[in-house]
């Protein structure tokens, strides 16, 4: 190492809002333009992070992406989510 310089690959985050409905009969992701984020319907309900764990499970679908992960709004319907 010189000067500080490593051969690190660095990652590239993405970030994006997400406005999570749960309690739907059937998953959903949409993209909503006028509002700048992501509408996404989920089958369970807010109980003990079933929630949040089917919405990653189903962002990893869609995005085909396996390191994603909520940075914040665990516990609101609005979350700031960040795909590697």
């Amino acid at each position: 190492m010189f000067g500080g310089i490593t051969n690190k690959k660095q990652k590239s985050n993405m970030r994006i809002t997400v406005k999570v409905r749960t309690n739907k009969s059937h998953q959903k992701v949409a993209f909503n333009k006028e509002l700048g984020l992501y509408e996404i319907d989920l089958k369970s309900n807010p109980v003990k992070g079933k929630a949040n764990k089917e919405l990653i499970s189903l962002l990893k679908e869609h995005f085909k992406k396996k390191d994603i992960r909520i940075v914040s709004g665990k516990l609101s319907k609005t979350k700031i989510i960040e795909i590697n």
